[in-house]
């Protein structure tokens, strides 16, 4: 049940419920605090960016069918495929897979081992380790947790119809974000099904799912799976 109440608490969800900044993130580990609201992250992409000196993308270096602009820095070993648009400022960790027709369009922190698929778009959005989008995914405004998945055609929307702000539907009631923008929060390992949409200001726990072409609103719980009913308890794992 949710309340009608909108509160303002800053407290209320930590991001370490949700996830855990990896080894390979730790140089920004000063503005993505564990014990900050986890939406409170996403004014602090560009900050973190902004921390960065040299070793930039050597333009010198790129095949032809590839579009680069402003501060990038990508990992030797990722490799950058045709097609590929990039617009920083962005950075790419360590073995993480780019995908031919990917569009970065600025403020993009991408952990080790991601995929970044075809004709996927990502903006202002932070990915830890081995987040997987690979096929037409549009995430804006988002943070997803190590090992999170996004099937074929999901969606993170980051702006109502009416372009207002966007509040968290929480169990404990309604949190007032301040955020006109602001697509999903996704926990460690959580998955999202073919062709669905996490409405503005989703949340999802660890290892939740949500169903394929399901439109989602409000907050999940960690290992629930939301379908046309109520989110049901997925069976624990020995793993």
């Amino acid at each position: 049940m949710f309340f009608a109440g909108i509160f303002v608490i800053g407290e209320f969800l930590k991001a370490s419920e949700l996830f855990e900044l990896p080894e390979s993130l730790s140089r920004f580990a000063p503005w993505f605090l564990a014990d900050d609201a986890p939406w409170k992250w996403l004014k602090k992409i560009s900050e973190a960016l902004a921390s960065l000196e040299g070793n930039m993308l050597q333009r010198g270096t790129l095949s032809a069918g590839i579009d680069v602009r402003g501060p990038v820095w990508i990992d030797p070993s990722v490799e950058l495929p045709a097609y590929t648009i990039i617009i920083g400022p962005v950075y790419v960790g360590a073995g993480t897979e780019i995908r031919p027709g990917a569009f970065l369009r600025g403020n993009v922190i991408a952990g080790a081992g991601c995929v970044l698929g075809n004709a996927c778009e990502f903006k202002n959005c932070l990915l830890l380790d081995r987040v997987q989008a690979p096929h037409f995914n549009y995430v804006g405004d988002s943070v997803l947790g190590n090992g999170a998945h996004l099937g074929a055609g999901a969606i993170c929307s980051n702006l109502r119809l009416d372009h207002r702000e966007i509040d968290l539907r929480l169990p404990g009631g309604n949190v007032a974000t301040g955020l006109r923008k602001f697509g999903a929060i996704i926990g460690d390992g959580a998955e999202v099904g073919c062709n669905a949409v996490l409405n503005p200001g989703s949340v999802l726990g660890r290892r939740a799912v949500v169903m394929p072409t399901l439109a989602f609103s409000g907050y999940l719980p960690p290992a629930a799976l939301a379908r046309e009913r109520a989110p049901m308890k997925l069976p624990s794992t020995d793993c």
